[in-house]
């Protein structure tokens, strides 16, 4: 065995194909790391190339540790050594397989291959959720990784406890095919030639020709740029919609395309989910502005410096500056391009407010080492294709870093599942709650029947904004999850992971109460260690970590079906089932038609839907029942000071739906004064300032449980309650002006009224038909209404 002969070969094969290659080295580990030195220098690949990513220390190398793995994507290295023994996690394997360069080497240190799925690791601890064990967590990925390893080609394998090459990783040897990328010529560009000179690849440069359109159809001078501004608004407003698999230089083009609108006097806003997934834009930017000569002189060497360049100013009264989505969703100051990148990672709620700008485009990861963003295509674009903008969508297919047709990259899709797919349209678009079986699917079916893995990890790839490759590990291994599905004719058409919770011993609940984070129960831990309640963690249930339908065959019923089942299921053997998720309108209304109740609201926005997050409860059980009843009954006392306070900005049809799937009733024990407060603001000269905690209870009360056939909140000392049920205008107007508290002028502005004085009148027309709902039957009530109505 020499594994230095065998490094150059396969990187004298990767150099001549511009490809790369993989060399694993299985064995102890001490062993593996020797070897990977003699690699490398076998291999010719200089040290300040080398990158070791291991928790050890003492290298010759650049070494970055295991958590810090993402730190190095973006960045290109010729040889990167991955030390997989005890800090191996699929997420890292991902990004690091993405740093190497064409001519490269991957060099991965692992087990003995026939042992590495039984030697649980740093991350299979963490798969290890109380109350199970680490023993409890399978190796079925671990297992399914090796297989692909052993059979994939441009893999070569070392036995390092043998002495022995197992595979010595050859591929066709077929030469590089590279694009050339092209100028348009002059007539027909509006950008300057410099930035399609700086193209790598012909997807780019058609990616480029396409972003030209951000400019207004102007010919990127002030002149041109006076001869639009005649035009309609409409007829102006731009979208681009630009695809690509992670390396295929989209966010260069970005910036080449935000640089060449800078240089012509645009105001480019460019935002991101974190402000390092713009690095690369701003630095071609530059790059190409400092080509041009277009950089504000003055200001040129200190925007280099300052804030990680966030802002750079040109000449002609260009700019591009940086802004955070939640901040650029307010288009501030009025930008005349907005550039999203990784706009598959942020919420449609935020992606829907960059609508309102006149010329706009997206850039999104469809196959990605972070994760898969293909929901932006399901969620997102029929909201883009009903905005009024010209949408041109462009893809990019060709790497940059690497020629077409690299076996590691095609590896790494496959051991990870970067490109699985639900089932094709076809298949299941007459899918209907008739046609489908419910099934359940245990870890072992999905290991060993790799297309209906692709179709379930498809479908889940679809149901959140980001789904990585240490999910595809969870649900083969983690010992909490379980996967239910709906199949038709053979095909999954909707899919529903859950998560066991709950169950758990005193001295853990203990521990959770006194701050301690339990993984892998997330309702426990917040009923526990947010809402104060030891005795949470006691019932067991389920709580549906994601749910998803096939967009061919959605709006049928399909995921209420798919709950049904599960309900029924686990009807007898858990004590509830739960939820929790980014709340919209259209999330609370579909989990409170499937009989979830709301029991809690966060008071900060999720990371990952940029929402509020709702924790709902369907009850299984008595136990069950009554951990629903008292957090619903908490939720209902403390959610009217929230709403002033905490939950201000949250939108209103969020907070009535939010409200209308809490079943726990209003007790409305007004005074007789703030009878006649109300009375008198309903009919007569009354002012609302005068009682303001009488008008929130009335408000709670009209909107807690306003949407189910149930129990009415009801007055104190009356039987029944009139039905007079209020308009949606109203009740957005009962959650802005008198639970959040927003000034009368902002309420008619949002609403729609005429004015501030208006938009009051609409509020004491309101509180008349809760005066006729909540006080038929009270003797003051009665009487203050003979007052005005007399």
């Amino acid at each position: 065995m020499n594994v230095a002969a065998l490094a150059a070969d396969l990187r004298a094969a990767a150099r001549r194909a511009d490809h790369r290659r993989l060399l694993v080295l299985a064995g102890e580990r001490d062993a593996g790391v020797d070897a990977a030195f003699d690699a490398v220098e076998g291999a010719g690949i200089p040290d300040d190339e080398t990158t070791i990513v291991t928790a050890a220390e003492g290298f010759r190398f650049e070494r970055v540790d295991p958590t810090h793995a993402r730190e190095l994507l973006g960045t290109t290295r010729t040889a990167v050594i991955y030390d997989a023994h005890e800090d191996f996690s699929p997420n890292a394997l991902g990004r690091l397989v993405g740093t190497v360069d064409g001519g490269g080497l991957f060099v991965l240190l692992v087990p003995p291959l026939d042992d590495w799925p039984d030697r649980p690791g740093s991350f299979e601890s963490s798969l290890a959720v109380p109350p199970h064990g680490v023993d409890d967590v399978g190796g079925r990925f671990r297992k399914r990784l090796v297989e692909t390893l052993r059979d994939h080609p441009g893999v070569a394998i070392v036995d390092l406890d043998a002495g022995t090459v197992e595979r010595r990783g050859e591929t066709d040897a077929s030469a590089p095919v590279r694009s050339t990328p092209s100028t348009p010529p002059a007539g027909t560009r509006r950008f300057p030639a410099a930035a399609y000179e700086a193209c790598l690849t012909a997807d780019q440069s058609r990616a480029l020709h396409s972003l030209e359109a951000l400019g207004d159809g102007s010919g990127g001078t002030d002149a041109d740029r006076r001869d639009t501004e005649g035009e309609a608004d409409e007829e102006r407003r731009r979208a681009v919609v630009v695809e690509a698999d992670r390396g295929r230089g989209k966010s260069s083009a970005a910036g080449l395309a935000a640089g060449s609108l800078a240089a012509a006097g645009r105001d480019v806003l460019v935002t991101a989910p974190d402000r390092r997934n713009a690095s690369d834009l701003f630095a071609r930017a530059r790059e190409l502005l400092s080509a041009l000569d277009a950089l504000d002189g003055e200001r040129a060497g200190q925007t280099a410096a300052a804030a990680g360049g966030d802002t750079l100013r040109t000449r002609s009264g260009g700019r591009i500056r940086f802004a955070s989505p939640a901040a650029a969703a307010d288009l501030p100051e009025d930008p005349d391009v907005v550039l999203v990148d990784e706009a598959a990672a942020l919420p449609v709620r935020l992606l829907s407010s960059f609508l309102d700008a006149p010329a706009i485009a997206f850039f999104t990861t469809v196959h990605g080492y972070e994760g898969a963003g293909r929901g932006f295509s399901v969620r997102f674009r029929g909201e883009l294709a009903d905005s009024g903008h010209d949408v041109s969508e462009v893809t990019l297919s060709e790497p940059i870093r690497f020629a077409p047709a690299d076996p590691v990259e095609s590896w790494a899709f496959r051991a990870l599942l970067l490109d699985a797919r639900p089932p094709v349209d076809a298949l299941v678009a007459d899918a209907s709650p008739s046609s489908v079986t419910y099934r359940a699917l245990s870890p072992d079916e999905l290991a060993g029947d790799e297309h209906l893995l692709r179709e379930v990890f498809g479908l889940l790839v679809l149901a959140h904004y980001r789904t990585e490759p240490d999910d595809l590990a969870r649900l083969l291994d983690a010992p909490n999850l379980r996967v239910r599905v709906l199949e038709h004719a053979g095909h999954v058409v909707s899919v529903a992971l859950l998560a066991r919770e709950g169950g758990l011993d005193a001295e853990t609940r203990r521990s959770m109460y006194e701050g301690a984070r339990v993984r892998g129960n997330m309702l426990p831990d917040v009923f526990t260690s947010q809402l104060r309640d030891e005795e949470a963690g006691v019932p067991v249930g389920y709580r549906v970590v994601r749910i998803a339908t096939h967009h061919a065959a959605r709006s049928r019923g399909l995921g209420s079906a798919l709950l049904s089942e599960v309900r029924a299921e686990f009807d007898g053997e858990a004590d509830y089932l739960g939820v929790g998720y980014g709340a919209t309108p259209e999330l609370l209304s579909f989990w409170e038609s499937n009989g979830y109740e709301t029991v809690h609201v966060s008071t900060t926005r999720n990371e990952s839907s940029g929402e509020y997050s709702a924790l709902m409860l369907d009850p299984l059980s008595e136990t069950g029942r009554a951990l629903c009843d008292r957090h619903a009954r908490w939720f209902r006392d403390r959610v009217g000071d929230l709403l002033g306070e905490h939950l201000r900005d949250a939108d209103p049809d969020v907070v009535r739906g939010a409200l209308s799937a809490c079943e726990t009733p209003v007790s409305l024990d007004l005074s007789d004064y703030e009878w006649r407060v109300v009375v008198g603001v309903a009919l007569g000269p009354g002012q609302y300032a005068t009682a303001p905690q009488a008008f929130r209870r009335l408000a709670l009360a009209a909107l807690v449980g306003a949407g189910g056939e149930r129990g009415d909140s009801v007055a104190a000392g009356t039987d029944s309650v009139t039905e007079i049920r209020l308009t949606d205008r109203e009740e957005r107007l009962l959650v802005r002006k008198v639970l959040q508290t927003h000034p009368a002028d902002a309420v008619a502005d949002e609403l729609g009224y005429e004015s501030p004085r208006q938009c009051l009148r609409a509020l004491g027309d309101a509180y008349g038909s809760l005066v006729d709902r909540y006080g038929a039957g009270n003797e003051v009530v009665e009487a203050e209404r003979e007052r005005f109505d007399g």
